[in-house]
């Protein structure tokens, strides 16, 4: 048995047979097998050289012009290298004398090679690593393509262990048969963790080396509560976390009574509690876990999963979709925030040093103009089935939010022109998510009907914290007095504008910031469906000025770790059970 300490980031129990979900960007962790497995392993070898050469072979006789003649000559010597029998012997050679699985005896003998390769002063045979590199990932993708299919045609309960997830793969999990994730990387508040929040499926991430330890049909717990993997607990571990388990549910069903009732504090003031989806399909949860309505729709994952982009009926239909569910209350839709960790199955982007600092969100919106316009154009043609309002995210000065209000005038101006109807009075805002729009928060308030925090971005930007990178993910905190001043800051300037503000990052999600939020002025928070229960019995048992009590505790405090402390003894007295 074995126990790693990790992050959680979606709460519950998840007890079932690991299924190891790799990747052809890492180097794949080494896995031994037994002796019984190994001719099985080799065959796998010999399949994926022999389908890397069709698919090469294939590729060469496609290209025609004398461009594409340099793309044949580099395929050439990738063929050759795939050709070559002792390449093929040594990693075969490997699995055998050392029983490891196909992919890590692939990726390790072409990493060696590569390296010598680097180390030759000669610039052309040093140059040929990139080849081997590429040899590699094709290789992999031919290996663990099979694997991949599995994960879209599972008929067991698993749990789901990588190195990292995309948040395109997790939003294509089922959570019928997957019943916990856990990655070596990844924080809090990565897209992969915020899905799995969505979904309602217990994670675990920035665990480091935990592929290392979890072979394929390990058994493994995953506390999302505690943020700890156990690998092949003993039975008793195992009858102690299936009580645990039983535990959890029953305080989820005891919640669930209180689902329906309104969100008012103990002295009478309402609280708004609104949903985050990313599916239309999701809106019917939201409802059910007592939300009363949208507050954020990630409608980027209209793009992730399919092998084009979508048109404009496409996008109206999910809108249309979403809308009828909650008639006459709000849905607010934010428009595409590809780019950094989500990319269309196009490959649009180029690859970037740093892709969360780069074309990504509002940025890349600007300059795809005719992509940007047909999702605006389905947003207004399905404004008038209900309270639609837009977002545009990442906004981070005057100039951006200017540009993309001038685009919304245009769209209306061509559905005036085609006597499309729309409502004219469509509530337009904006999500603060960076230092320089929280610092620009009353000249923005002005051209604007909303603001909405959203308090992920916003700390990675406050405290340049890579909120997926699990090396410096403990210093990522919502609890720093930097993000709280700046939190604070925007939530004056909306109030004296008089417009209205929400916040719909995770820090809305989570119990020990609720009173927090609450006591700053904030009225209205969008948040993971499944956390609506347990928010909404925090603001039932609390009053505003309880609140406010905690906020002038905090102003006097200096330390993240000090304020933290504080929230959570202040949340474990009303709501033990959440901790």
């Amino acid at each position: 048995m074995e126990i790693k300490k990790g992050i959680a980031v979606s709460p519950g129990i998840a007890i079932a047979k690991s299924l190891i979900i790799d990747s052809e960007d890492y180097l794949i962790p080494r896995r031994s097998i037994h002796s019984s497995q190994r001719r099985v392993e080799i065959q796998r070898v010999r399949n994926a050289f022999t389908d890397a050469i069709d698919e090469l072979s294939q590729f060469q006789t496609e290209q025609e012009t004398i461009e594409q003649r340099k793309i044949k000559d580099i395929f050439a010597v990738h063929l050759r290298f795939l050709h070559d029998r002792s390449l093929r012997k040594k990693i075969t050679d490997l699995v055998y004398s050392e029983s490891v699985t196909a992919e890590y005896a692939v990726s390790t003998t072409l990493r060696e090679i590569a390296s010598h390769f680097t180390k030759v002063r000669d610039a052309y045979i040093s140059e040929r690593a990139a080849d081997i590199y590429d040899i590699e990932r094709r290789l992999l993708r031919q290996l663990l393509g099979k694997k991949r299919e599995d994960v879209d045609h599972l008929t067991e309960e698993v749990a789901i262990v990588a190195r990292e997830l995309s948040p395109t793969q997790t939003a294509g999990f089922s959570k019928r048969f997957v019943k916990g994730i856990a990655s070596d990387a990844g924080g809090r508040t990565s897209h992969a963790a915020i899905v799995a929040r969505s979904l309602g499926i217990p994670a675990v991430v920035a665990l480091e080396d935990l592929t290392e330890s979890v072979g394929g049909g390990d058994i493994v717990i995953i506390d999302g509560n505690r943020g700890i993997v156990i690998v092949n607990p003993d039975s008793e571990t195992i009858h102690q976390y299936k009580q645990y388990s039983e535990e959890f549910a029953e305080l989820e069903h005891r919640l669930d009574k209180i689902k329906q009732k309104p969100a008012i504090a103990r002295d009478g003031v309402k609280i708004t509690l609104l949903g985050n989806i990313e599916f239309p399909n999701e809106a019917e949860l939201v409802l059910q876990k007592g939300g009363e309505g949208i507050g954020l729709y990630r409608t980027e994952f209209l793009y992730l999963n399919r092998p084009s982009e979508p048109t404009e009926e496409d996008h109206y239909q999910a809108y249309a979709e979403t809308v009828s569910v909650f008639k006459h209350r709000p849905v607010t839709i934010r428009t595409v925030d590809l780019g950094a960790d989500k990319y269309t199955q196009s490959k649009r982007f180029a690859p970037e040093p740093n892709p969360f600092l780069g074309l990504r969100s509002i940025r890349f919106c600007l300059q795809n103009l005719t992509m940007f316009k047909t999702q605006l154009r389905a947003i207004l043609r399905a404004s008038v089935l209900g309270e639609v309002k837009i977002m545009f995210p990442l906004i981070t000065n005057i100039q951006e939010s200017m540009q993309a209000k001038m685009i919304l005038r245009d769209v209306m101006e061509d559905l005036d022109e085609e006597s499309i109807a729309y409502n004219k009075d469509i509530q337009i805002g904006i999500m603060i998510e960076t230092p320089s729009a929280a610092l620009m928060a009353s000249t923005l308030a002005r051209d604007f009907d909303f603001f909405s925090i959203g308090t992920n971005d916003l700390i990675q930007y406050t405290l340049a914290v890579d909120r997926g990178n699990e090396l410096v993910s403990t210093l990522y905190s919502s609890a720093d007095p930097a993000v709280l001043r700046l939190i604070r800051t925007v939530i004056q300037d909306a109030h004296k504008a008089q417009i209205d503000l929400s916040v719909c990052g995770e820090m809305a999600s989570d119990p020990e910031y609720i009173m927090l939020l609450l006591g700053l002025g904030v009225r209205s928070l969008s948040l993971a469906p499944p956390m609506i229960p347990e928010i909404k019995q925090i603001i039932r048992s609390v009053t505003i000025e309880d609140c406010n009590t905690v906020v002038r505790k905090i102003l006097g405090m200096n330390s993240e770790r000090q304020i933290s402390n504080y929230l959570r003894d202040a949340t474990r007295k009303i709501l033990p059970e959440a901790f």
